[in-house]
């Protein structure tokens, strides 16, 4: 059962939001968790399936026949963690070029809200 301060601080999460999803460039989620409980006060879900292409999805179909996964979001997650492994050096080395970037956007001028 949620307590009543969730609905009091709706308003103030929701403009935060509005704030942080254009400057991350992702959705925003809201959850907090104090001892062992867990709530989450919103959740972002994206259908993967529907971006990709036919041939990415007879990808994913052909490991779930072969039996190495059971769906196709098993199949993709399974594919990501195949690429993280492989290729972890590259994927280090990508966020570690995204972080410069951000540190020179961050020392760039800033935009003014007309707003």
């Amino acid at each position: 059962m949620r307590s009543a301060w969730v609905g009091e601080t709706r308003a103030a999460r929701m403009r935060i939001a509005e704030e942080a999803q254009p400057a991350f460039r992702r959705a925003v989620s809201w959850g907090a968790e104090c001892g062992g409980t867990r709530i989450l006060f919103t959740t972002t879900g994206v259908p993967v399936m529907t971006r990709l292409r036919m041939g990415d999805r007879r990808v994913l179909d052909t490991l779930i026949d072969a039996g190495v996964a059971r769906s196709r979001s098993e199949a993709l997650a399974w594919c990501v963690r195949l690429v993280g492994e492989h290729e972890a050096d590259w994927i280090r080395e990508l966020r570690d070029a995204m972080s410069a970037v951000e540190e020179v956007r961050n020392r760039g001028p800033r935009g003014t809200d007309a707003a």
